[in-house]
């Protein structure tokens, strides 16, 4: 009976197709499958089939739901942050008016002892003391031995014994972004979207949707370029956009005006988990191990 062998038992007299992969010989390149790609009439942020579609004006298309969702969720967001710098604003305004004060206050002391002479002198570094547990010229220290302790301690995870690092933020934006095209979006340049369903004889049998042009009846799929009116909402193919809309200035179903402006492409893929525009590359680096002599070199790149 044959022994059963692993795809890394490193005993055969030849390179597998697996070993070779993971020491970077070869061609490293392959095709995206269709799970890589996101569907065009799926939603940029939930990828799934999209519920009442909304495209911004950069052809990112969302589930009316979820981009709404998405704007709160970044306006609720920026309040909070603004919230954050006008508390820090505050409190940096009040240690100012409490440093004028000490200012004025060690300015008045230094004042009086220079014309009178009865008070001890001191410099900043006396001064700092004092503050910290010099209770007066003939004082000693109070808290000398917490101090040493504290300065002595191995517990350095103490809050006590922790510096505390000042935590600086910065003017927030008071713009909501679009979560795919990261540009600057307001929920009133959004424009509702509509596809034409294939309600033909052979697609009623099929349960999924399947969408077509509705002037060239070519059915819609990631092949296609698609450009959706933002006046009406209509989705064409880029053929029929460019060749009847841009010439008439009329939308080819509801035969309301549309301009040049208002003809906007939508975007092709999708998110992180999703490939996107008309190139695509996916890399993935992995590191080489110790026995390959490659290992501290280089990575090898799958594209």
């Amino acid at each position: 009976m044959p022994q059963r062998h692993s795809k890394n038992n490193n005993d055969l007299a030849f390179f597998t197709y697996d070993e070779k992969r993971k020491l970077g010989y070869g061609t490293q390149k392959e095709r995206l499958g269709k799970d890589s790609i996101k569907p065009f009439d799926a939603c940029c942020l939930c990828l799934k089939p999209f519920i009442d579609p909304m495209s911004c004006q950069k052809g990112h298309v969302f589930c009316k739901e979820c981009i709404l969702e998405c704007l709160l969720a970044q306006k609720k967001d920026i309040q909070r942050k603004l919230a954050a710098h006008a508390a820090q604003q505050k409190q940096e305004k009040e240690e100012e008016e409490e440093r004028l004060i000490l200012e004025k206050a060690r300015e008045l002391d230094a004042f009086d002892q220079q014309n009178h002479g009865a008070l001890p002198q001191y410099n900043d570094k006396n001064h700092s003391r004092d503050k910290n547990g010099f209770h007066g010229a003939n004082s000693v220290k109070v808290t000398s031995f917490e101090e040493e302790a504290l300065r002595t301690m191995k517990a350095f995870w103490l809050p006590s014994a922790t510096p505390e690092a000042p935590v600086k933020v910065d003017t927030p934006s008071t713009s909501t972004v679009c979560p795919e095209g990261k540009e600057k979006l307001k929920l009133k340049t959004l424009f509702p979207i509509y596809f034409t369903e294939d309600e033909s004889e052979q697609k009623k049998s099929n349960l999924d949707k399947t969408y077509i042009c509705p002037s060239c009846k070519v059915t819609l799929t990631n092949t296609l370029s698609l450009v959706a009116v933002s006046s009406c909402g209509h989705v064409f193919c880029k053929k029929c956009a460019n060749r009847f809309m841009a010439v008439d200035k009329v939308c080819l179903v509801c035969d309301k005006p549309c301009r040049e402006r208002n003809l906007v492409t939508l975007e092709k893929g999708g998110t992180g988990f999703a490939g996107h525009g008309d190139h695509l590359e996916a890399t993935d680096f992995k590191h080489l191990g110790s026995g390959s002599g490659l290992g501290l070199v280089r990575p090898a790149a799958k594209t």
